[in-house]
């Protein structure tokens, strides 16, 4: 029997090892290919597990947790090695302890992502937002360009108009002291930063350089490109052939930048979760 195969057919003791160990799964608000709903994918570890229920730790960002819904729509996801599983599952409640947490539900049954459609099986697709990549020559010429990015992004949130939502494009006078643009997709968010997915042919660029200024694509929930620094802290081949770039936050020389980011993607995680929820 194929190794994938038996995997997939005891995919409860991969949970186990994965709990075992200390490891995390990932998750993401179940939209139903809602439009304008793209996945914000949630790194979290696997706190404990019964026949019936899974306990993971409450998503969260930069120190901030969010609560998630009792009975939200979720789509899992199991990584074991090169190969990836992808599950249904909803919210039980809150679960005991000192440390927020939440139940869910076992899943029926787990899918394995084939290579070639690496977040989607036959009954789910995930959705992952576009990120627009630069490095970053000179740290400090990024902070006009964030507090620009934050005056619009704000003007736009209090407009009297709405629904406005920007095109999503840049003035080049707009940008930082950057090299050239290369594009990614955000495979995650955990406590202090991201997972992007790259194209190899990018691979030079993320290799040859450890600061990065780079957009997140959350419209129309937050109606312009979220824009930060953000630090390079490993990379690895994921099975799709892509390179897989572990980015931390960085906001040494922008502190105020910090807080207003948190709200953005609380604000862009609680739209998904109304969307869940429908």
């Amino acid at each position: 029997m194929p190794a994938s195969r038996s995997r997939t057919e005891r995919w409860r003791e991969s949970l186990a090892k994965i709990h075992q160990r200390g490891g995390g799964l990932e998750f993401t608000a179940d939209v139903g290919g809602q439009p304008d709903a793209g996945n914000l994918v949630w790194r979290v570890r696997l706190l404990d597990m019964t026949d019936s229920e899974l306990v993971i730790e409450a998503p969260g960002s930069m120190g901030k947790r969010f609560s998630v819904e009792t009975g939200a729509r979720l789509i899992g996801i199991m990584n074991v090695g090169q190969n990836r599983w992808m599950f249904h599952t909803q919210v039980l409640g809150r679960a005991g302890g000192q440390s927020p947490a939440f139940r869910l539900a076992m899943p029926e049954r787990v899918e394995r992502c084939m290579r070639r459609s690496f977040d989607r099986i036959s009954n789910a697709s995930i959705s992952l937002p576009s990120v627009e990549c630069w490095a970053l020559r000179d740290p400090r010429s990024a902070v006009a360009a964030e507090v620009a990015n934050r005056i619009k992004i704000l003007d736009q949130l209090d407009s009297d108009i709405t629904g406005v939502v920007s095109d999503g494009s840049i003035d080049p006078v707009e940008l930082p002291d950057v090299g050239p643009k290369f594009t990614a997709e955000l495979a995650n968010i955990g406590g202090g930063g991201v997972g992007l997915r790259i194209a190899r042919d990018s691979g030079p660029t993320i290799e040859g350089s450890h600061l990065f200024w780079i957009r997140i694509d959350l419209r129309p929930t937050v109606p312009v490109p979220l824009a930060l620094t953000a630090r390079r802290s490993h990379t690895h081949i994921d099975s799709g052939q892509n390179i897989y770039a572990g980015m931390a936050f960085e906001f040494q020389l922008n502190p105020p930048h910090k807080l207003f980011v948190i709200d953005q993607i609380s604000r862009y995680f609680e739209a998904g979760q109304r969307k869940a929820a429908a």
